[in-house]
C-alpha cells in the first residue's frame, strides 16, 4: 500500500476556482507515482475562510459556521478529483453542523466517489472553548480497499489508545493521522501519539499536518507541522520504529510504501507481543461502546 501524506500550507484564495485549481495541483503532483491513498491534514479546509468577508475572517467562532456555504463545493471537488486521478483521497477535515452541534469530520473519497467519513472524538480545549466544536458520535470507520484496510484518528484522537486499538482489532493495518497544530509541542504530541499507537498495536501510522502562517484567520493562524511514517520497533522493522519523517515547515508530499504482510508475522514472532497482550478491549467512550463500521472503497 503506497500512501502520500501532505505537509500542507493553509493558503489565502481569491476565489473558489483559484482554490479548486490549488487543490487539484496538489493531487496532480502524485499522478504517475502509483499512489493508492493521498492524505490531507486536519482543518486544511479552513483555507476556505479566505473566501468569506474580512469581518468573518477575524471571528474564529463565526467563520467555521459560515463555511457551510462551501460544503457542497468541497465534497464535489474532492469526489471529482479522486475519480479523475484514480486514487483514494482523505480530504482535509471539515467543521460542519451535525444536528445541534458542530463536529470535525474527515471525508474519504475513492475512485467511485464518497466512501465514508471519520469524525473526531476527543476535543482540544481550543476546539471546545473557542470554536464550540464537539465530539462526533462514538463510532469508528474501517476503510477497506483492495490493497488493505485503514482507519483514521484525527489529531488529538491519536493521543489516546482506544480508537486505534479498536480499528486494528477490526482489521486496520494503517492508522492515518491528519493533524493541525500551531507549535512544536503540539506537533510533537501528535507524532509521539502516532508512534505509541504503532507500538501498542504493531501496526503502521502516518501523520499529515498543516504548516505555515495564515494570519488572516485566528482559527489556524500559526501552523507547525511535518509528516511522519511509523511502525513498531521490532523484528523486520526499523530499530527506532521510524520509517520516514519529513522536513518541518516544508510544504509537499511524503510518500511511503507499507508492507502489510509483515504485521501478522511481528504479532506472532516479535520480541514482544503488544497487540495480543493489550487489555484495551472493552473501554467506553462517553458511556457508550464504540461501534466500527465497514465501507468498501472502490
Amino acid at each position: 500500500m503506497r500512501i502520500a501524506a501532505a505537509n500542507y500550507p493553509v493558503k489565502y484564495h481569491e476565489s473558489l476556482p483559484v482554490w479548486e485549481a490549488y487543490v487539484e495541483g496538489w493531487l496532480r503532483e502524485l499522478a504517475g507515482q502509483e499512489v493508492d491513498i493521498a492524505v490531507f491534514p486536519e482543518y486544511g479546509s479552513v483555507e476556505l475562510v479566505s473566501l468569506l468577508s474580512r469581518e468573518l475572517q477575524q471571528d474564529a467562532y463565526a467563520q467555521i459556521r459560515a463555511m457551510e456555504e462551501f460544503h457542497g463545493a468541497f465534497l464535489e471537488l474532492y469526489s471529482g478529483l479522486a475519480r479523475r486521478y484514480g486514487m483514494t483521497v482523505v480530504a482535509p477535515s471539515y467543521p460542519l453542523r451535525s444536528g445541534e452541534k458542530m463536529i470535525n469530520r474527515a471525508y474519504v473519497f475513492g475512485p467511485s466517489g464518497l466512501a465514508g467519513y471519520q469524525d473526531k472524538l476527543f476535543m482540544t480545549p481550543f476546539e471546545s472553548r473557542e470554536w464550540g466544536v464537539s465530539a462526533g458520535e462514538p463510532e469508528l470507520t474501517l476503510f477497506r480497499t483492495d490493497k488493505g484496510s485503514f482507519g483514521i484518528q484525527i489529531c488529538y484522537d491519536s493521543e489516546f489508545g482506544i480508537g486505534a486499538h479498536e480499528l486494528v482489532k477490526a482489521g486496520a493495518g494503517v492508522i492515518l493521522v491528519p493533524s493541525c497544530t500551531e507549535t512544536i509541542r503540539g506537533a510533537t504530541r501528535v507524532h509521539v501519539g502516532a508512534r505509541a499507537r504503532a507500538l501498542e498495536n504493531q501496526c503502521y501510522t502516518l501523520v499529515s499536518q498543516t504548516m505555515g502562517e495564515a494570519l488572516w484567520t485566528p482559527a489556524v493562524d500559526y501552523n507547525y507541522g511535518y509528516c511522519g511514517a511509523y511502525s513498531t520497533p521490532d523484528t523486520g522493522f526499523p530499530e527506532l520504529g521510524m520509517l520516514q519523517t519529513g522536513t518541518p515547515q516544508r510544504a509537499g508530499w511524503m510518500i511511503q510504501d507499507f508492507d502489510l504482510t509483515l504485521l501478522d508475522k511481528v504479532r506472532e514472532e516479535g520480541g514482544v507481543l503488544n497487540f495480543r497482550d493489550s487489555a484495551a478491549t472493552s473501554q467506553l467512550l462517553n458511556g457508550e461502546r464504540l461501534v466500527v463500521r465497514e465501507v468498501e472503497v472502490k
